[in-house]
Parts: structure tokens; sequence; C-alpha cells
């Protein structure tokens, strides 16, 4: 079949390999140059080993204090709350302890795939010289604030995800450079990539290498007419006709799902990082500092701090007084580090879903069109698995995965 795919971000280029992989011939609708795609500025992280959603009694724990804190881990912009009150609804409502017990099992079934499929997808391409498996370090700054996760700890490790918790010895001999940690716990199976815009570069070269077709532009609206369907975008070729059609556009997805019957609760998480010269955090290995919104990732191409959550929307300017705080909390554990000018600034805009869960599945008007979009926070983690469900569902083909907790039609 002919296939398109909106967006070209890492899940739409996992997409078009495992398409082209099946014979089908790509098209990938993408303009080019957008900014504040998480694919090009994230954390780097594949964290398949994580399992809670985000509205958990983590997060609440620590939301009054991080709502306190204009320039915190999380905040809310006045003028945007009146658009964001159906999505916090939503999420209040996802926070049920039936509601997490089974956001937490979708979440698991999912990643518990992800690294393998990575690990399948980076082999067939002779990519996997990205895959850097150092583990991945979880830290508290208080004991107290330890214990209080050790139910999320124990459910971990209840699903066959390692956990090794470190004493303060362990904690120095693996990185020498932190400080003001009484806890920590390590995941040896984690990982991250080398860089995530360069990972994301070579998936988009070898898949235009491999026969898929680039057509820079925007898509505008999904047009079905008779067996095939048209995409109508603002380039030069206004009219794309295909076969089926994948969308997988991040926060864009969502008015593209509207015109297709389906009201899908998407806004954006929008995320700040800043990136130093490689080595000047002097750590090993990609870090959670639990309880302060922020990660830090030793990337080929210099040391990364990144997090934060800010609902703002599209249209607003980046407030880098976010970064420069997170900046400042982070040399409270990396005391060597003075907050000075970083190397580069960066804001981009998660799709986030207010279940953790992403969208997969048919368009609720047409089986022909499917959803690939809203992983949040695990938008690089859940790339190449959700790329193989993607694929069985064109086919009509059951997968390793049950996909119902996925469906746009949940909502």
């Amino acid at each position: 079949m002919r296939i398109a795919i909106i967006g070209a971000g890492v899940v739409g280029l996992a997409t078009a390999h495992a398409l082209l992989d099946r014979g089908h011939e790509v098209v990938l609708i993408e303009p080019g140059g957008m900014q504040g795609r998480p694919t090009d500025g994230n954390a780097g992280w594949i964290a398949h080993t994580d399992i809670m959603p985000l509205a958990s009694p983590k997060a609440w724990r620590n939301l009054p204090r991080w709502l306190m804190d204009p320039l915190g881990p999380l905040t809310i912009r006045p003028g945007y709350l009146p658009h964001l009150t159906p999505w916090l609804m939503r999420f209040l409502l996802a926070s049920s302890p039936s509601r997490i017990k089974a956001s937490i099992g979708a979440i698991r079934s999912i990643n518990a795939e992800s690294l393998p499929a990575w690990k399948n997808l980076l082999a067939s391409l002779n990519l996997n010289g990205h895959l850097r498996e150092n583990g991945i370090l979880s830290v508290w700054r208080h004991q107290g604030d330890f214990l209080r996760s050790q139910d999320i700890i124990e459910r971990q490790r209840g699903f066959g995800v390692e956990a090794h918790a470190l004493n303060p010895a362990a904690l120095g001999d693996l990185e020498p450079a932190l400080r003001n940690v009484e806890a920590a716990v390590l995941y040896p199976d984690a990982c991250h990539v080398s860089d995530p815009a360069i990972l994301a570069g070579d998936l988009l070269r070898l898949a235009l290498d491999r026969g898929a077709v680039h057509v820079a532009a925007n898509a505008l609206q999904i047009e079905p007419k008779g067996e095939f369907i048209h995409v109508r975008t603002d380039g030069a070729d206004q009219r794309v006709a295909v076969d089926q059609v994948v969308i997988s556009a991040g926060i864009w997805s969502r008015a593209l799902a509207a015109q297709l019957g389906d009201r899908i609760p998407l806004d954006t998480e929008r995320g700040y990082n800043a990136t130093y010269t490689k080595g000047r955090f002097g750590i090993g290995r990609p870090i959670m500092f639990e309880g302060e919104g922020f990660v830090t990732t030793p990337l080929d191409t210099g040391d990364r701090v990144g997090g934060a959550v800010e609902f703002a929307g599209l249209e607003a300017a980046p407030n880098h007084s976010r970064t420069d705080a997170m900046v400042q909390r982070l040399t409270r554990f990396l005391p060597h580090l003075k907050a000075g000018p970083a190397a580069k600034r960066w804001m981009g805009f998660r799709p986030s879903i207010p279940d953790s869960l992403p969208v997969i599945g048919p368009a609720g008007r047409d089986r022909r069109v499917i959803y690939a979009f809203g992983h949040g926070h695990y938008g690089l983690t859940q790339a190449a698995v959700t790329a193989q469900m993607v694929a069985v569902m064109i086919e009509g083909r059951p997968g390793p995965i049950d996909p119902s907790p996925f469906s746009a039609q949940r909502f």
C-alpha cells in the first residue's frame, strides 16, 4: 500500500521503517524546521523501566510545593488556565486508584516491549552505535522521601524490573561528582541514546535511502474520497493520495483527529532544558532527581539538564527563567557546576494526555487512518514499539500488545 505518515518525529520515523520493512510505500509529510519538536531536544532516555503515570501519588505529593514556586517543576500560566481546565478535570479522574492501576498495567505492557523493539530496529539499520547501556539512576535528597517511594519501587520489581538500592559509599563510587544525596536506586537495564536529534536525523536519512518520499509541507486536511484518502497540504503538491494515513504529529495531531470525529484531550507540557559542553557535569549515566522535576543526561553532544512542566499552549514565548532556575537547583547536587550561560537553551512541546497513555489505533470515522501520538514523556522510549503496533494494525493482524487501552475512543 501507499501510506502517508503525517509527522517525521521519532515516532513517525520509526513507523516509516516498520512499514518499509513490510514492503509498503511511505510518504512522510513534515514541513521541516518545526520549532519545539520533542524529538529535537528531549533527554534521550529509553526509560522502559518506568511504570507510573503522571497522575500518580508521587506527583500529587509534590504538587502543592511545585505550584507554589512560579519557576518550579510545574506551573500553569494564569491566562491558559481556562483552556486547560477540561484537561485538568480528566487528569483528576485519571488519579483514582482504579484508573492508576489500569494505567500502570498499560504503561508496563508497552514499555516492556520498548527496548527489544529499539534494539531490533537499530540492529536492522546498523545504528546500534546510538545506544548507551549504562543504566539510569534515581536519587533522593532525603531518606524520608526515598522511603515513601518504596511502594513504587516494589511495584517495579513485581513487574520484573531490576532496581538496586545503593548505599552512600556505593553511590559515591558510581557517581563521585554527586553531593547532597541520601538515597539512590540504580536501574541497570535502562539506557539512553547518543543524542535524540542525531538519531532522528539518521532514521530520516535511511528512510529516504530506502525509498520513502518526503513532502515538505504541513498537512491541513484529511479527506477520505472513495478508495483513496487525500491529504491536503500547504505545499506545492497540494494533495497527496494514499491508501492509508498515520497521524504522528505530536501536539499538532489534535486538530487533524478532530476532523475525523475524535476529540482527544491532548495538550502540551512545555519542557525546558539546557545543554552544556560534554563532560561538564562529571556524570556517567542519566540521573532522575526525584521530587525536583528535572533529569540530567550525558549525551555524546553535551551534558543536558531538562525537565519542568509548563502549561501555556503553543503560542506563548518561552520563559527561560525556568531554565535558569532548574540549573540553579542542579548545583545543589553538582556544586562544581556554576550556573553560567548554557551552551544551548531549548523549549519543546510534549504531547500529553491526562492518563499518560498515548493514542494508538484507528480513527473513529475511518479505520484507514491510524493514530500514533500523545506519548508525553515517553516518545523516544515507546517509538519503536508504537511503530510495530501501527504496522500490524494496518495489516489487520493482532500484535503482542493489547491495543485497547490506547484507543482514541476511550475518551
